[in-house]
């Protein structure tokens, strides 16, 4: 009687294990294999369009290492005031593409149109003052990195005519945003494919065929291929928004919908603009404080920089690619599967954030056969390489957190609040402590510099557990007209 009570009590508990395996598989693979074909959709074309944005940015730099590393070196520092402009464009793309996802989750594309306008038009005021500041003023923003007078002349010839290409950037950014976030991901890759075929086709015209001994012509020359490839990627997303988008470029219709949107615009945006600004403000501090310990180091950190953006493209596309998925599940209300996207997310970026760290190891003797340094700086550039592979796996998880499942479920105070802190109260301080009052060496300094990541890690997996970020934060509007 006793062992008959044992057996039914083990073929109940066989069959409810049962049930909940087949249960948990019917719920879970599924949704597992849609997330992963809809990431896989997404990523690609977003990592090919992080990669080409990298690479324009960093095809300049990389070409004139090509001809003298002073060169190189002014155009890295020079470039600092194109990445503080970049930093508005992303937190006014990010803030648009957290509106856009959401609304795109409920087929809402009336009000995307209306954010589009919204965000175009900031970003196109932003972009004017830079362009009159770094026009008017390239000298004194370029004294602000460093006072070697070579590199003050050959970065105040870049910034000057550099500047040009701000006034096309920040309204094609903001489009190329919005149709990613409406999951057409392909078509900003291909237009910024375009853009860097011709950067670089245009570099090479210079500086290899035209200008070879003239570095300050070749630098011109440069910065104007830079500013013709940003005028002709407006003019594709012109076309195509008047061709076969559907959206388009229009300024914005001020009426009672237009107000509502532009509040939660600027309640979504403002911390994330706050963020990226906060960030990307200490991250220029720190190359100014490189900046004035020596041009060698400069020109290391120039080559790391370049390595380290390019390794960790696919990292910033699982960000971009899964935010844009988690918002739209949150605005069709799909709490759960948000939920499960965000988990998957997290363990995506654990692991490509190891093979961006991986890769950089691997391609240290292509760096060192391409780049024209003395022996000081590669010697600096081989110990940077080596700490920038660790970086990359804290940095692809915590951007994965903070910039893409937190911002897209509208949690984006964490982020200006947490690099606030780290950044500005602990890594600032000390990494201006290190530089010039302890006058430790260059690579003790950089690990100082690059201690951010791993000192958020844990703050924003706390975070990420707390789930605050599950919010559906769109509007029901009344159609118009």
């Amino acid at each position: 009687m006793i062992l008959s009570y044992l057996d039914n009590m083990e073929s109940n508990r066989e069959e409810w294990i049962y049930v909940k395996k087949k249960k948990r598989i019917q719920l879970t693979t599924p949704m597992t294999r849609n997330f992963n074909k809809e990431l896989i959709t997404l990523v690609i074309p977003i990592a090919l369009q992080n990669l080409i944005s990298a690479t324009v940015i960093s095809a300049d730099v990389v070409m004139l290492g090509m001809i003298s590393q002073s060169t190189m070196s002014a155009v890295s520092l020079a470039g600092q005031i194109t990445f503080a402009l970049t930093l508005f464009y992303m937190g006014m793309a990010t803030g648009a593409g957290i509106l856009t996802a959401q609304y795109w989750g409920k087929k809402d594309v009336q009000t995307i149109q209306r954010i589009l306008s919204t965000a175009c038009l900031f970003s196109f005021s932003i972009s004017i003052l830079f362009f009159l500041v770094s026009f008017l003023y390239p000298e004194t923003l370029m004294r602000f990195f460093t006072n070697d007078s070579e590199l003050i002349r050959y970065g105040s010839i870049f910034l000057k005519m550099n500047s040009f290409s701000y006034l096309a950037m920040g309204i094609s950014q903001m489009y190329l945003s919005v149709i990613r976030s409406m999951e057409n991901a392909k078509l900003s890759a291909w237009i910024s494919s375009l853009c860097l075929i011709l950067n670089i086709l245009f570099n090479a015209l210079c500086i290899f065929v035209l200008f070879p001994d003239r570095p300050e012509m070749a630098i011109m020359a440069v910065a104007l291929a830079t500013v013709l490839a940003r005028f002709i990627e407006l003019g594709c997303c012109v076309i195509y928004s008047v061709t076969r988008g559907s959206i388009r470029f229009h300024f914005p219709i001020w009426d009672g919908i237009q107000h509502n949107l532009l509040k939660d615009f600027l309640k979504y945006t403002m911390p994330v603009q706050g963020n990226y600004i906060v960030w990307g403000g200490a991250l220029t501090a720190t190359a100014a404080i490189i900046g004035h310990v020596s041009a060698d180091m400069v020109a290391a950190n120039s080559v790391a920089s370049v390595v380290k953006n390019l390794t960790i493209v696919l990292c910033g596309g699982i960000a971009s690619g899964g935010s844009i998925l988690v918002g739209k599940y949150l605005g069709k209300g799909e709490t759960e599967k948000a939920k499960q996207v965000g988990s998957r997310m997290n363990l995506y970026a654990l692991l490509f954030g190891i093979i961006a760290g991986c890769t950089i190891i691997l391609i240290k003797p292509l760096v060192f056969s391409i780049v024209n340094l003395n022996a000081i700086s590669q010697n600096y550039l081989d110990g940077m390489l080596y700490i920038s592979a660790f970086y990359c796996i804290a940095k692809s998880i915590n951007a994965t957190n903070i910039s893409g499942i937190f911002t897209a479920g509208g949690d984006s105070k964490f982020g200006f609040w947490c690099d606030s802190i780290v950044m500005w109260g602990i890594i600032l301080p000390l990494g201006y402590l290190c530089a010039f009052v302890w006058h430790v060496s260059p690579l003790v300094l950089y690990i100082v510099i690059s201690l951010d990541e791993i000192i958020k890690l844990p703050l924003a997996f706390y975070r990420y557990r707390q789930y605050k970020w599950l919010n559906n934060i769109t509007r029901t509007f009344s159609p118009v007209g």
